[in-house]
């Protein structure tokens, strides 16, 4: 194995992990956001969604 091979293999590998790691987050991400689409069709909302603060009382 020469050198330039070692380099260029070392490089193509971190590549393609790193492009499996952000295919994988985008595709987590879409899940999610289906997830939330669904919460939110069935009404369940989001608490940073709402127009006021509860604040406790002492």
């Amino acid at each position: 194995m020469s050198h330039a091979f070692y380099i260029g293999m070392s490089y193509g590998l971190t590549g393609l992990i790193v492009a499996i790691l952000i295919g994988w987050i985008m595709m987590d991400g879409r899940a999610r956001q289906r997830e939330m689409a669904e919460l939110e069709a069935s009404g369940i909302r989001r608490r940073g969604r709402t127009g006021s603060v509860e604040q406790p009382t002492p």
